[in-house]
């Protein structure tokens, strides 16, 4: 590894300051930069050849005892400050595993040294405190691939003094084939498109964000119709980076798309034919039928089956009994629209019984405090907390303390069995209550992530004091983070992604449209039909799938629709539906579909789970399976559940052959069922033609639906 040199050296900067060098604020640095502390060095977990560091210089206390406390103190010799291990192993001159890392005479070593010669201080860890890391140029728009940009990182302390740590920050980006960064903070862009550079010094992060724009010949924005707030934001950003979005999707290929989106199902071929006949205004009819679906019972259905999956409803972790009174509560909140922060609020507060008081289902899934503490984190503020269990979170802000701060909220949790089969009782415990921090085994009381303004931690009423700040309009990740999980259900992608990791590692695509989007959903106090009416409303949400070539390679920006595969019930239930049959399943209502199966132990092992029906083990939305793959080719080939459907005697084809239905009535009863569309005209003849020839008329038909439950038009929502 080359030598790392500063370009403004530490020591001349506590000099400049008439201070002393110490290690809490310029040795500390030092070690971080130079990746001692990092995982392949002394910050592992079992540290290298005897010498353990934090990792990351998390724990600077830890890190000083080690180097002057540890082995009689012989990392550092305070006599012949030049002849510390700290600094000979690191130089090369004693044999280092690690390779040089400091070389003699440069600032670092002069930093190094002069702290030892001082007499090693530790210093104040409170006036030392990084608050805040001003990183300039926060947003680079480059004009061509090879243009450069060197950042300058100033840091402000707790005492109000600034420091130049340019040199002395960590740097990476998160998409370095579009645009990287040196150790130094210089960008280089490579290629078109974005990317954000992330920088760390002493527990803080902060973004840049690049965009690079190359030279596009011929380009020129053509205004587009806003329908709303999404388009006005989408529209701004596509605008700078050069790409105009797609025409309108076709009216037959909104209606397939809405349909799926807010009901979990397609339009029957009549609703479909009536909305491709109706003259009114495309927005207006568009808006109509949005309207008519938010009040279908479907519409429960479908999204109950998110939110089934977010809370794990399933048989395994709260018994027959308890699935179906948790999926009966989630029901009733969507039919009667609950507030989203209300909801939130009875599931973090519930106690009692579980089959009397259905929200405290949430507990029996998450049953010890910790897992409490990462469920709520992750699912209502989209933070992953769990990386902050052992040390300070490496890509956040989130320390190893506010972790189990955060988890004393949940420290007199306790569940004991009811009087009935699988009951169980949600309860506060007063013994052996609290939750202490495992380094010192100290008791940590309950504290918020971050303030809010308003609430107050009452230590009588710990569950309620939480969800009071977890839901608070000033809380700078609630709403945002379901805006942003909705969104994606829409999209496929979310503006973050992935939904539920939100962190200033990982910034928005766009962050003008997530803050006003937020905004909006606050001003409707917390009303996800109404956050589902202004996405689904927007032309954004509307343009066609089809790319023009401004926005073939764009993926991120919303500037034309992505093809989805059907989720599996969408998929289980459409085929179905096409047929013109219901499913037969055990354990279920007569006539039951896949969206209003209580939970995944309905049709164990087959068609649902082979198409990436989640088994509800955990909150994350990567547990559901979109992908395409081999084996399900072969099932849709040759699986039981599309040949039974189709060849079911009193399926849609057996229906249409007894009624004396023609050929061409079939085939375009076919299209209009499976695609949303009628036959184009070259399909029309081939289909025509093939029915036409000698043989059972009713086996020619299913062959027909048979290809087209098969083609990519069926899968995909587009």
């Amino acid at each position: 590894m080359r030598f790392l040199r500063l370009m403004l050296p530490l020591a001349a900067a506590a000099a400049a300051a008439g201070a002393p060098v110490t290690f809490v604020k310029d040795v500390m640095p030092i070690l971080n930069k130079t990746g001692c502390t990092s995982g392949p060095c002394h910050g592992g977990a079992k540290g290298k050849n005897g010498f353990k560091l934090s990792l990351r210089g998390y724990d600077p206390e830890f890190d000083y005892r080690a180097i002057v406390h540890d082995l009689s103190g012989r990392r550092y010799n305070r006599t012949e400050p030049a002849r510390s291990l700290m600094l000979l192993k690191p130089a090369m001159q004693l044999p280092h595993g690690g390779g040089p890392r400091l070389e003699p005479g440069s600032p670092y070593y002069n930093t190094v040294l002069q702290w030892i010669s001082e007499g090693a201080a530790f210093g104040d860890p409170v006036s030392a405190e990084v608050t805040t890391l001003d990183a300039q140029p926060a947003e680079f728009l480059a004009p061509k691939s090879g243009s450069t940009r060197q950042m300058k990182v100033v840091a402000r302390y707790a005492d109000g003094s600034t420091r130049d740590v340019t040199a002395e920050a960590i740097y990476s980006s998160n998409t370095p084939t579009v645009a990287e960064i040196g150790e130094t903070g210089l960008i280089t862009t490579l290629r078109k498109g974005e990317a954000a550079m992330l920088i760390r010094y002493e527990g803080r992060m902060t973004v840049a964000n690049v965009t690079i724009v190359t030279d596009r010949p011929g380009f020129a924005w053509k205004p587009v119709p806003e329908y709303n707030l999404v388009d006005r934001h989408v529209w701004a950003k596509l605008q700078r980076l050069k790409i105009l979005p797609s025409d309108l999707a076709s009216d037959g290929e909104f209606l397939r798309r809405i349909y799926f989106d807010l009901i979990g199902l397609p339009p029957a071929p009549a609703e479909l034919r009536a909305f491709l006949a109706d003259k009114t205004e495309t927005r207006k009819k568009r808006a109509a039928v949005v309207e008519k679906l938010l009040v279908r019972p479907e519409f429960v259905n479908h999204w109950a089956v998110k939110w089934s999956d977010l809370l794990q409803v399933s048989r395994a972790k709260l018994g027959d009994k308890g699935v179906w009174t948790f999926r009966e509560w989630i029901r009733e909140a969507l039919a009667g629209n609950k507030p989203y922060d209300r909801m939130v609020r009875e599931l973090i507060t519930a106690r009692g019984s579980t089959f009397r008081n259905p929200p405290a289902n949430f507990f029996r899934f998450t049953r010890e405090p910790k897992v409490a503490m990462e469920t709520t984190t992750q699912l209502f503020l989209g933070v992953r907390m769990v990386c902050a269990q052992c040390h300070d979170h490496p890509f956040e802000r989130w320390t190893q303390n506010q972790y189990f701060h955060l988890t004393a909220f949940f420290g007199e949790l306790a569940i004991k069995s009811g009087g009935d089969s699988d009951e169980e009782v949600v309860y506060e415990k007063r013994e052996d209550a609290g939750i202490h921090h495992p380094k010192d085994n100290r008791l940590m009381p309950a504290k918020f992530l971050f303030d809010v303004g308003e609430t107050q931690v009452r230590e009588q009423e710990l569950r309620g004091s939480l969800a009071g700040w977890l839901t608070s309009p000033r809380n700078p990740l609630f709403a945002k983070a379901i805006v942003n999980r909705l969104w994606s259900y829409f999209f496929g992608v979310g503006i973050i992604e992935p939904v539920d990791d939100i962190r200033g590692s990982n910034p928005p695509s766009n962050p003008a449209l997530l803050d006003a989007l937020t905004g909006d959903f606050l001003d409707g106090n917390y009303d996800l039909r109404r956050l589902i009416r202004v996405i689904v409303n927007s032309r954004t949400y509307q343009l066609g799938y089809r790319p023009n070539e401004w926005n073939a390679d764009d993926a991120t920006n919303f500037s034309h629709a992505l093809p989805r595969r059907l989720a599996a019930e969408q998929l289980h239930d459409a085929v179905h539906l096409v047929a013109g049959v219901r499913p037969r399943a055990a354990l279920v209502p007569k006539d039951a579909l896949a969206q209003e199966f209580p939970d995944p132990s309905i049709e164990r092992g087959g068609f649902l789970d082979l198409f990436g029906r989640p088994e509800r083990q955990t909150s994350c939305e990567c547990e559901r399976r979109t992908d395409v793959s081999l084996v399900q080719a072969l099932n849709l080939l040759n699986g039981s559940t599309i040949a039974e459907a189709i060849a079911d005697p009193e399926g849609r084809i057996a229906r249409m052959i007894l009624s004396g239905a023609t050929n061409r009535q079939v085939v375009e009863e076919i299209y209009l069922a499976a695609l949303s569309r009628p036959p184009e005209s070259a399909e029309l003849d081939l289909a025509l033609t093939y029915m036409g020839k000698s043989g059972g008329r009713a086996e020619r038909a299913q062959d027909l639906m048979w290809a087209i439950l098969n083609s990519n038009g069926f899968l995909f929502n587009r």
